[in-house]
């Protein structure tokens, strides 16, 4: 649910206090600014003076919690007051003759528990207004002097300076001061690396990777667009599948197989499909590469046990029995009840001009004498995947589905087919390529290939140009990204600049209003589950309209904090409309997802062409983390309903090990270190033993050498897997234990420890594992620039 309209009228009103000053507490510029009318403002508010009323309550409202959490209200509520109305002031001086009250009630000595409270405030407030900068190591020593005056176990509650959990802290000798010098300097060499690859208009970027499985269907998409003829095939892109095929071989592993991450085993589906990418292009199926590529996938369950995309992309070219391969019917656009809409945003833009393929009935032909016969296990049926009763009727409906293909009135084939190409062209326009994502951008071209569109037609041209922007060639090799990640990497980039306190107000203002520029307006995909919400927030792209995300745009959020554009007024507005937004796609479960809301109707992970295990889009720990960090900072508290729903699903999706589960990144570390962050930025009071918890965990699995380290294998195992320490990883668990308020501890200090002597010269951080995740168990991603930003932004915060 979004705010209250009251509520967004004193968030407005604290972040004009924020940027401008009590000056520019007018009823008339609140309004504007909240986008209401003055009279819908008056309806709640009768005046300022009620205003800063309400301010004042609020401050005295957020007493229970850590200074730190209420130096906001607090300072809004004076700056009002003392310019509007002093008098306003009587409850909250009420309130802290209390809190006096009750320090000189304490068996402890008054005066220096009282120099305790009163350091706590002051450096809360002071931290705030931007005064002081102090590092979490920094913290850590004065929280110790604090509480060593104030007896803070035995204090009122709110009035320690920062919660801590029992753990073994390090002794405040040299070596904790040493160790504080070598992390500022780390973090400034780190802050001037990253701002050197800042483009010129203001975004950055990082290459984006995955598995060899984008070049092997590279293969696939120009065998499909240069069908061999009788000289053979002689595709005009050669000299690039080549390159591509080079890339292929180069990362085959001992055993003659090809993985899905680095460093992990071979998988099946990767291999089959490098094996007959290099056999389509003239490889010897007797050389040793193949040979052993054959012994390998025959291991693994032979042709027979490959999933659904795998089949469909090589029964196109005749290379595995049609009849097994699970159809996807374009008929699913007419049926009623938003059927579509129930499947990940992802999967609707694959099997939309997926279906166009399989409806038009046409198979390219293989290279002469190119077969994949000898991948079948002798003996062994073929069969579509049945897991359970329920996958045993969707594969009799499949069956049903090749019938209707063959007999079915055509009539109604041919309305179909026209739906499908309508939707796919309205999201093909907004976008760069379809879902802007590789799959579906290679199904599209495909599509209009086979929908007649002549080489030199305008949405073919746009659409191969799309997709030939995710190479990255050089001069032997040519490599596939599966999609691009500017606005991802911006969005992080700024804030961890903006965090560790280097970020100079020209990057920020070239970065905010790039962002600004790439703001969505026009509502996509997501508006079929809510209808009625405005639209307003980023995709991961540089443009994708359909498709804005519930995660980028949470962590644009977070960076605008630390960056201003050159039009505050409407850096403003974008920020209330994504606020606005986010509270909006909100699921019923109190989690947020995605790309979708409520997108989790989990009989559909049944369907035959289901199991690339993304067939849905539901709530998940760290993205709810992620949006209740942004929304939190941005003035919403547990007495809000988003917030309070949030820390509540949170709480229930907790491992009984601590730990939380990652969707987007690999995996228990990314989603604890997330959903900790966001239980930190709420201050429910419910939150502290989870946030113990977490961290008890974080530091249960930290590496001998003091780093962190999670492999993919975990999404397998459902537990966690130990693996090498990666910069990315220990920097998430070091903002893990952070948001538990360990800045001090050995464990810390061992982790930052790891990050100093693993950076490079240049200021990053080498990183070569995967710790992105795509589709768990099926694809992973290696970020370019994880080993960059986020190593800075635990800097900044510890």
């Amino acid at each position: 649910m979004p705010p209250s309209t009251k509520d967004l009228i004193l968030g407005t009103t604290l972040t004009l206090l924020e940027r401008e000053g009590a000056t520019a507490i007018t009823l008339e510029r609140i309004a504007s600014e909240a986008g209401l009318s003055k009279g819908g403002l008056l309806y709640h508010f009768a005046g300022k003076e009620q205003l800063v009323e309400a301010l004042v309550r609020g401050a005295v409202d957020a007493l229970p919690l850590p200074p730190a959490d209420r130096a906001r209200d607090l300072f809004a509520a004076l700056l009002a007051a003392y310019t509007i109305e002093p008098a306003q002031l009587q409850p909250l001086r009420a309130a802290y003759r209390d809190l006096r009250a009750g320090l000189a009630s304490s068996k402890h000595d008054p005066a220096l528990a009282t120099t305790g409270w009163l350091a706590a405030e002051c450096l809360a407030l002071f931290e705030y207004l931007g005064l002081v900068n102090l590092s979490g190591l920094e913290k850590e020593k004065l929280s110790r002097q604090i509480a060593a005056l104030s007896k803070e176990d035995q204090m009122p509650e709110g009035i320690a300076f920062v919660p801590s959990a029992p753990v073994q802290t390090l002794p405040l000798d040299s070596s904790f001061h040493e160790l504080e010098i070598r992390s500022h300097a780390s973090a400034e060499t780190a802050a001037q690396s990253l701002l050197a690859l800042q483009h010129g208009d203001g975004y950055w970027r990082g290459d984006l990777t995955a598995d060899t499985t984008l070049e092997s269907d590279y293969v696939l998409l120009n065998l499909w667009l240069y069908p061999p003829g009788s000289a053979g095939w002689r595709p005009p892109t050669k000299g690039k599948i080549d390159k591509a095929t080079a890339t292929i071989l180069d990362r085959q592993l001992p055993d003659g197989g090809w993985n899905v991450y680095p460093a992990g085993p071979a998988e099946l589906n990767a291999t089959v499909r490098a094996y007959s990418a290099l056999k389509i292009c003239g490889h010897d199926p007797s050389s040793t590469p193949l040979k052993k590529a054959r012994e390998r996938i025959l291991a693994l369950g032979g042709l027979q046990a490959v999933n659904s995309y795998t089949k469909i992309n090589l029964s196109l070219f005749g290379l595995f029995p049609r009849e097994f391969a699970p159809s996807v019917p374009p008929e699913l656009l007419l049926i009623p009840g938003n059927l579509l809409y129930e499947m990940s945003s992802w999967t609707r833009a694959i099997i939309v001009p997926l279906s166009i393929i399989q409806a038009s009935g046409v198979e390219r032909p293989a290279p002469k004498g190119v077969k994949l016969d000898e991948l079948f296990i002798p003996g062994q049926k073929l069969v579509l995947p049945r897991k359970d009763r329920l996958s045993a009727i969707f594969n009799q409906a499949d069956r049903a589905l090749k019938l209707w293909e063959r007999r079915g009135m055509k009539d109604i084939r041919a309305k179909a087919i026209r739906e499908a190409e309508k939707w796919m062209l309205e999201r093909v326009h907004s976008a760069d390529g379809l879902g802007a994502i590789y799959p579906s951008m290679m199904y599209s071209i495909m599509a209009m290939d086979v929908l007649g569109y002549e080489c030199d037609h305008p949405d073919l041209v746009e659409a191969l140009r799309h997709f030939n922007g995710l190479q990255l060639e050089t001069a032997d090799r040519l490599e596939f990204q599966p999609c691009v990640s500017p606005i991802w990497d911006t969005a992080i980039a700024l804030f961890a600049l903006g965090q560790s306190g280097n970020l100079p107000p020209e990057a920020g203002r070239r970065a905010a209003d790039w962002l600004l520029d790439r703001e969505v307006r026009r509502k996509g995909d997501w508006a079929v589950k809510r209808p009625d919400l405005q639209p307003g927030g980023w995709a991961f792209e540089f443009a994708n309209e359909s498709y804005p995300d519930i995660d980028d745009t949470a962590m644009v959020l977070l960076a605008l904090e630390y960056a201003k554009a050159s039009d505050p007024e409407r850096q403003t507005r974008v920020e209330r409309r994504a606020i606005h937004w986010l509270t909006g796609m909100q699921s019923s479960d109190g989690g947020w997802a995605a790309f979708d809301a409520d997108n989790n109707w989990h009989v559909l992970n049944k369907v035959p062409f289901a199991d690339h295990n993304a067939m849905l889009d539901p709530s998940c720990p760290d993205i709810t983390g992620r949006v209740m960090e942004a929304l939190c900072r941005r003035g919403l508290t547990p007495s809000d309903a988003p917030i309070s729903r949030g820390v509540a699903y949170l709480l229930m999706h907790q491992k009984t090990d601590g730990s939380w589960y990652g969707r987007w990144g690999v995996n228990y570390i990314y989603g604890t270190f997330l959903a900790m962050r966001g239980l930190r930025a709420s201050a429910s009071p419910n939150a502290r033993t989870a946030l113990e918890k977490g961290a008890a965990f974080l530091r249960s699995v930290q590496n001998e050498d003091g780093g962190w380290g999670e492999s993919c294998l975990s999404y397998q195992t459902h537990r966690f897997e130990r693996a090498p320490s990666t910069p990315s990883q220990t920097a998430w668990a070091l903002l893990g234990l952070c948001a538990a308020g360990d800045t001090g501890s050995n464990a810390v200090a061992r982790g930052m420890t790891w990050l100093i002597e693993k950076q490079s010269p240049s200021g990053s951080w080498p990183e070569s594992l995967a710790t992105g995740t795509g589709f768990p168990n099926v694809f992973y991603l290696h970020y370019g620039l994880y080993g960059h930003y986020f190593p800075l932004l635990a800097m900044g915060v510890v």
